[in-house]
């Protein structure tokens, strides 16, 4: 079973198990009480639980994000991805990072675009995709099996 992650402060997340395709979001944004590593400590113990329930993915691919609007958002991408090469790594679990143009180009056929166009993609393959998050991580599983 592979594992594709959107790394953003919400997660889109998608689990390729043998063809079948299984989607979802998680959030770990914290609370105005917490401390700001609280929401990389959750993400480890999610990806942990994710371990011991669904069993340990093959591999890991996420989308490999360049350019951040912000300073906050670049924080907190490095921290989650921080977060899951060590976990990766601790596990011996090969990982690796995707251009978001090639996600793009796999679903969509183009390598620019908004969200909206990535969502529509998405759908148009027969999934039904909560927010951006989940259609990214699902087009990213997408783009693994055109990529193969």
């Amino acid at each position: 079973m592979e594992l594709y992650l959107d790394l953003g402060k919400s997660k889109g997340g998608c689990t390729d198990d043998n063809g079948a395709l299984t989607s979802g979001t998680v959030s770990f944004k914290n609370d105005r009480f917490e401390g700001g590593g609280m929401r990389f400590l959750r993400f480890k113990e999610w990806l942990t639980r994710f371990e011991k329930t669904a069993g340990r993915p093959s591999a890991v691919y996420f989308e490999e994000v360049r350019a951040h609007a912000g300073t906050t958002a670049a924080q907190v991408y490095g921290g989650f991805l921080g977060m899951l090469t060590a976990w990766c790594e601790f596990r011996r679990i090969p990982y690796r990072g995707v251009q978001v143009q090639d996600i793009k180009e796999a679903v969509t056929g183009k390598r620019a675009g908004k969200k909206e166009g990535v969502i529509a993609a998405v759908t148009a393959l027969g999934f039904a995709p909560a927010n951006d998050d989940e259609a990214d991580a699902i087009a990213l599983a997408h783009w693994r099996r055109k990529t193969r």
